[in-house]
């Protein structure tokens, strides 16, 4: 079972829950799963039981305890806990790697709609509110309301001259919205302490690994004998970071998700090709298509971002 799957399990369970009256109340269309904090329990956990305790009339912990019943048998699902007033933790079993290539890579082929007219001069908040629509229409959610942005300090003068546009967007989108972005020269540089050129790298490695394989006569080929469980657990949380950032308007929440999965397909990227007197085996195509995916998927949000995604580098 991947994370989305998970989300649309918890749908189910309310929804039945409902139906067969053990719970009064609305059913939710869209529940936030997200990954257990270090130090939690499981792999990740929903609110939900908070979400819709009032309607149903019962304790969060009531609610969580009902849907921990329901959701305790679904295939996919190897543990249910409550933790806390009411929070349900998961564990799922693993979900194979051609299953989560097939589900992720249509997510983040997106077709970002065009920011809305009449935006603010102020950079930052241009930035913010555009990227937010971006998220929220690839998500089908919003728009939503107006909320606070900080306005870049009045220190940094013109960091669009300074920096340029997509590193300004960089700084500002990786910044709550409610705190002030700050600016340093590591915005300018073409290394790893840039986040922004490590994520826009590795993009540009999975489009060079694709074209160093086609020199070598192979092409993706979608299979399970990747060995990446480090790649394939940021891959997963994919649908979940796009949710989470539309429905808490948090782009940073997407930008943070970027850097840790330009970072695990880095360390990926080596034994994706053939070495010295290697043949190119089906363990290597299906390294390549997850390469692949993974490339598609930063590529959808540096788009969402607003920010230019380079084939080579």
């Amino acid at each position: 079972m991947t994370p989305a799957d998970l989300s649309r399990c918890v749908v189910s369970a309310v929804r039945h829950a409902v139906e067969d009256g053990e719970l009064g109340g609305n059913v939710p269309a869209r529940v936030v799963v997200e990954r257990t904090r270090p130090g939690g329990v499981g792999e990740y956990a929903t609110p939900v039981a908070f979400q819709i305790a009032k309607g149903a009339g019962l304790r969060p912990a009531q609610v969580a305890e009902v849907l921990a019943r329901r959701l305790g048998g679904v295939a996919g699902i190897e543990r249910v806990e409550i933790t806390g007033a009411g929070f349900l933790n998961f564990s799922l079993t693993s979900v194979s790697a051609a299953r989560l290539v097939r589900d992720v890579r249509p997510l983040a082929v997106i077709e970002v709609p065009d920011p809305p007219s009449g935006e603010p001069r102020e950079p930052r908040e241009r930035f913010v509110r555009a990227a937010v629509a971006r998220i929220e229409a690839a998500q089908g959610v919003g728009p939503g309301p107006e909320f606070p942005i900080a306005p870049v300090a009045r220190r940094d003068g013109d960091v669009l001259a300074r920096y340029g546009v997509d590193a300004v967007a960089w700084a500002v989108l990786t910044t709550p919205a409610r705190e002030t972005p700050e600016f340093s020269d590591t915005l300018l540089v073409q290394g790893e302490g840039n986040e922004l050129f490590r994520v826009r790298y590795a993009h540009a490695r999975a489009h060079a690994l694709v074209r160093n394989a086609e020199q070598l006569g192979f092409r993706p080929e979608i299979g399970d004998d990747v060995d990446a469980p480090a790649l394939l657990r940021v891959l997963a949380d994919h649908p979940l970071v796009l949710e989470a950032a539309a429905h808490h308007r948090a782009p940073e929440r997407l930008a943070r998700h970027l850097v840790e999965l330009a970072d695990a397909l880095l360390d990926f990227q080596y034994r994706v090709l053939p070495q010295g007197d290697e043949k190119p085996s089906a363990a290597h195509r299906a390294r390549l298509a997850l390469a692949e995916a993974v490339g598609t998927v930063l590529a959808g949000g540096l788009a969402l971002l607003g920010i230019d995604a380079p084939t080579r580098l």
